[in-house]
């Protein structure tokens, strides 16, 4: 470690470094921040005084502060007579600042007073500035270790304290924070005004926000709550829809959660340049864009379905992240696997034909498949430096966690579950819970041994595969259930221990059977004459793979279609995909029970079929068999397309119009169906022109789908709409199509707008995934990435671009690519997705095994088609 030494009259300037553990030391600990910015927009610079009232456990000379890319100026300890001045030890490893005073510090209360003053970053992170085509914002994002950057601070969620900010800004612009305006005075300039808010609840560091610049905002109210969306100003009417939603999912919550809404007001801001989705600042919700905004009178049924998601998760942070906060970020997953598990709770009361049942098996089965690789992570994982943190907000933390609680919900009940939670929130409120904390709640409140099922599924990795057999002896039907860990690749096997609450659907029976399993095998006895099939994950909510013996699988397929819900069959379809890609089963036996479901009405099973079907167009066909498999697709698709046509009826409800967009989008992409792309083309064509407005939620299918045959006119029509579209979902649905054209040279075009002003750094990582999804862009991506690393970094780094980035490389499938990924990456280290790399090298090799056994059996059932 480098440090150096300055005296309190001195700069010093604390840059970005890599970071190992920084744990700071808990002799002194916060109470109380008065924090006062001066923002100057204009040289993208603030200046700050603190006074961080603290608590002093044992006499000491020393205290510890996290900081980053702060320039101390004056830094004193004490008031009055006792006041001494501090000189500032910079750590910048560990981007920390040590405060020596000649004489030790007293134990019990004392006072920090700091000025110093910090740059508007460009990186989206700590205080930034944000832009738009007009002007320039300031914003915060400190989760999870920027609020370093914006304040000398106790960085840590534990750290909790009360918060009372003061913003002196330009005289025309407003500002927005936790807490009320409670003064809005004239200066100190003629030029400047001066904000000062509310004090917070004691909450953690991270969870303070500020935003600066001529926000303007919809009002709205719940319970007396008032709550507001607030945009730029050409884009505060697209928050229409986000308001109603809000205001719908504050009634809710005030109706589950024992304690209302605690914190006296919501804002919730749209901000031009934002690296998260969202973020759940308390009672300042901040958001990208286009996460939010949208035009109430053409928003498609999946936008409106995203931005009360989205908005429902981070009013659940308000309790769950917020008001109880995790000790640490080695459980993560009681801000966002909460989060996510509520969050579907107040849109399946409220859009009932959303279909939310089968999102929560998308949950499922998205942390499933990374469960299943040998790189995969606990739920409560160790985590100590910035990078580590910051790669923990994965599908393990928000899907795997979400998943773990439906299943223990089911387990006990609903009812009992929601006290469970109610008594886990009022015993932590304002205060940090850990993992245990909460099994012990909900193993208090249903009697049932949940504080040794729990730990099972949160420390360790990886998900049960749960080898399902039936037989009939006495008159009695006896299922043997026998768990192991699931691996994608066998050859890494481990045996694995879960106790798993398993339900089991019987068929004639008006409710589950359930119990739990704790042994490698277990056999069940069913009340009852024998029964032909059992299902072994009722609902779609037990968290682990079911495996069925050929006999039982032969047996139930007939069923499927009528006595499985819709979530079932997908996890049922699911499940078999998982065992082709393990090697367990044949992508024959996947083909052929996909060739049954040809004619699935629910719009979110279809889709997980196009997707394994178009898995299986770009991987295990050939040139020979490619033509072959695209007229099944064809075939199986083709009648429902008929059914539901080309042409959208007003009767339609949302899921029927998804469902035609997804038979649009398979039939046109993997089928390749010649009247479905010239209808895609056409309609493109008239809306782009002006002529006839496409369907909203048929617009994507229909874009992307002209965009796949397209040439440069379309190229050149759609790099148009997206530059002059306002409305965020029109831009995204444009920009991002430049990615699925064929075309080599319309590819390099579209590859060479991430290296342009044009785009915006947060949209860097997404927008280059995206041709790594196409096979015919991803050899030239890589190659564009490789050209332009030093131009592309910086964008690509800003937080979670990294990982998402790196995720879209496990669409290669080729031993020379992963050693080209490899190499690179050794070359050119991203700390934050180290994790995310070692899963893609084992996907991409997982695929490469999975080609080499599996194109000739695909082969072989086509000649039997």
């Amino acid at each position: 470690m480098r440090f150096r030494s300055l005296t309190i009259l001195a700069a010093a300037l604390f840059t970005a470094l890599p970071a190992s553990a920084q744990r700071l030391p808990t002799i002194v600990t916060p109470d109380h921040y008065d924090l006062a910015f001066v923002v100057d927009l204009g040289r993208e610079r603030f200046e700050g005084t603190e006074t961080i009232r603290v608590q002093v456990a044992e006499p000491t000379p020393r205290v510890v502060v996290h900081a980053l890319d702060i320039q101390f100026r004056q830094v004193t300890i004490g008031d009055g007579a006792s006041s001494q001045t501090a000189t500032v030890t910079l750590d910048e490893k560990n981007q920390t600042a040590t405060l020596t005073v000649p004489r030790p510090l007293a134990k019990g209360p004392a006072e920090l007073h700091i000025r110093y003053a910090g740059t508007l970053n460009e990186q989206l992170r700590g205080f930034y500035i944000s832009k738009t085509k007009l002007r320039k914002y300031a914003v915060t994002q400190f989760e999870s270790t920027d609020a370093r950057r914006a304040f000398p601070c106790f960085d840590e969620p534990a750290f909790k304290a009360t918060f009372a900010v003061t913003l002196t800004i330009d005289r025309g612009d407003t500002a927005i924070s936790n807490g009320k305006v409670v003064s809005d005075t004239s200066g100190p300039s003629i030029t400047q005004h001066t904000i000062k808010f509310a004090t917070s609840p004691r909450m953690s560091a991270y969870l303070v926000a500020m935003a600066v610049g001529d926000f303007k905002c919809l009002d709205g109210a719940t319970d007396g709550v008032p709550i507001r969306i607030c945009a730029t100003p050409d884009k505060k009417d697209l928050g229409r829809i986000a308001l109603e939603a809000a205001q719908q999912i504050l009634q809710f919550y005030n109706g589950y959660y024992a304690i209302k809404y605690p914190f006296g007001k919501l804002d919730v801001v749209a901000v031009p340049d934002f690296a998260a989705g969202a973020m759940e600042n308390t009672a300042a919700i901040f958001y990208r864009e286009t996460d939010l905004l949208a035009d109430a009178k053409s928003a498609s049924a999946g936008t409106r379905k995203k931005i009360a998601s989205i908005l429902a998760h981070e009013m659940a942070h308000q309790w769950f992240g917020d008001l109880v906060t995790m000790q640490w970020w080695d459980d993560l997953w009681l801000n966002e696997g909460f989060a996510t598990w509520m969050a579907n709770k107040p849109l399946a009361a409220a859009h009932p034909d959303w279909t939310i049942a089968i999102d929560e098996a998308q949950e499922n089965q998205t942390a499933l498949a990374l469960d299943s690789l040998k790189s995969t992570r606990p739920i409560h994982a160790d985590v100590e430096t910035p990078a580590q943190i910051d790669e923990a907000f994965d599908a393990i933390a928000y899907q795997k966690g979400a998943a773990v609680l439906r299943m223990i919900e089911g387990y006990v009940g609903a009812d009992t579950f929601r006290k469970g939670v109610n008594d886990y929130l009022q015993a932590h409120a304002y205060a940090n819970a850990t993992s245990e904390d909460f099994w012990k709640a909900i193993s208090a409140t249903s009697g049932k041994p949940i504080e040794r099922i729990l730990p099972t599924f949160v420390n360790q990795p990886g998900a049960p595969l749960l080898d399902v057999s039936i037989a009939c002896a006495n008159g009695r039907t006896a299922v043997t259930l026998e768990q192991q860990r699931f691996l994608v690749d066998e050859a890494q096997g481990e045996r694995g221990r879960w106790q798993i609450p398993v339900c089991l659907k019987v068929p004639g029976r008006p409710s589950a059977t359930c119990e739990v399993v704790t042994d490698e095998s277990r056999t069940v006895s069913l009340d009852g004459a024998c029964v032909p099939w059992v299902f072994a994950n009722a609902g779609a909510r037990g968290y682990y793979r079911t495996a069925y013996s050929s006999g039982l699988l032969r047996a139930l397929a007939p069923h499927v279609e009528t006595d499985l819900t819709a979530s079932e069959r997908l996890s049922l379809l699911d499940d078999e995909w998982a065992l082709v890609r393990a090697g367990r089963h044949s992508i024959a036996d996947y083909l052929t029970l996909v060739s049954e479901n040809g004619r699935e009405h629910t719009s979110g099973v279809l889709e997980e079929i196009a997707h394994r079907l178009g898995f299986v167009h770009d991987y295990l066909t050939t040139d020979a068999t490619v033509g072959r498999f695209e007229m099944f697709t064809r075939r199986l698709l083709r009648p429902l397309f008929d059914e539901v046509a080309f042409a959208v009826a007003a009767s339609d409800a949302d899921d029927r119009r998804s469902l035609r967009a997804a038979v649009i989008a398979s039939l046109g992409t993997i089928g390749q169906d010649p009247d479905v792309v010239a209808k895609a083309r056409s309609a493109a064509d008239r809306s782009l022109s002006g002529r006839a407005p496409l369907d909203p939620t048929l617009a994507d299918a229909v874009i992307t789908t002209a965009a796949a045959h397209g040439d440069a006119a379309l190229f050149d029509a759609l790099a148009a709409a997206a530059e002059r579209a306002s409305d965020p979902e029109v831009h995204y649905r444009y920009l991002y199509a430049l990615a699925d054209f064929r075309e080599p040279p319309l590819i390099d075009r579209g590859l060479q707008l991430a290296v342009s002003p044009q785009l915006r750094s947060q949209d860097t990582a997404v927008y280059l995934s995206r041709f790594f999804a196409n096979p015919d862009g991803r050899s030239r991506a890589w190659a564009f990435l490789a050209a332009h690393w030093a131009a592309l970094e910086p964008k690509i780094t800003i937080a979670g671009g990294d990982t998402n980035l790196i995720r879209s490389m496990s669409s290669f499938c080729d031993a020379a690519s992963r050693e080209q990924i490899t190499s690179f990456f050794t070359a050119h280290r991203l700390p934050g997705a180290a994790r995310t790399l070692q899963q893609t090298v084992e996907q991409i090799s997982n695929c490469i095994g999975l080609r080499e056994k599996q194109t000739p059996a695909v082969e072989a059932w086509l000649s039997t088609f």
